[in-house]
């Protein structure tokens, strides 16, 4: 058996490929992120890990991950997906669980590096997740959430099918901000006309499906 199955799974869309992190990629990583994320005037994840770039250049987003991989097991795991556009890195896409086997939910998060937003990438990488947790894992529900003035994440769930499913506050810069939480229902999945290519599945599927 292979200690690490999820090394041979790819998800492709007509543009994209989707790896899960390994050590080279998350070098590129770092200096796409370093190149900007987001408006530094404004704070878009739950955690503020881009204001720590320029202090330590990257080192907390590898421990970041390798942190996530170190604590991965069966029912509690996420899958950190680099995302490439004609081979370069572009940004992450997240999937993860907890208890999949009973639940059948995932939640799945993501970031771009500024240069490639307003491509559709965002959407087009959220999709493959959301069509690898429904028709290859067999999920029932994805769970995502983002900052109620997150215009540019919050279209692309709308026209996703998501729905509002309450709010939370937070306050990643000691300033209080409504976190969106959003439900989609495997029924309610604005699907697009293409789908995205699975490899490597059957490698790792019991790993993160019991």
């Amino acid at each position: 058996m292979d200690a690490w199955p999820l090394r041979h799974l790819v998800l492709r869309t007509p543009r994209l490929e989707l790896r899960p992190d390994d050590d080279s990629g998350l070098v590129e990583l770092i200096d796409v992120a370093l190149a900007g994320v987001h408006d530094p005037a404004e704070m878009p994840f739950y955690v503020p890990w881009t204001d720590t770039l320029p202090d330590d250049r990257g080192l907390g987003l590898l421990q970041h991950f390798w942190g996530q991989r170190a604590k991965f097991a069966a029912n509690d795991w996420v899958i950190s997906f680099i995302v490439r556009h004609e081979g370069r890195a572009i940004g992450v896409q997240d999937v993860g669980a907890r208890d999949f086997g009973v639940l059948r939910e995932v939640n799945t998060g993501s970031w771009l590096g500024k240069e490639f937003q307003g491509n559709g990438f965002g959407t087009e990488m959220r999709v493959a997740v959301l069509q690898f947790a429904f028709d290859h894992l067999g999920a029932h529900i994805a769970r995502s959430a983002a900052w109620q003035g997150n215009h540019a994440s919050n279209r692309v769930s709308a026209k996703l099918g998501y729905v509002h499913d309450g709010t939370i506050g937070a306050a990643p810069r000691g300033e209080r901000l409504e976190h969106v939480r959003l439900r989609l229902d495997e029924a309610n999945f604005v699907r697009p006309e293409w789908k995205v290519a699975v490899d490597g599945l059957a490698e790792c599927v019991q790993l993160i499906t019991r």
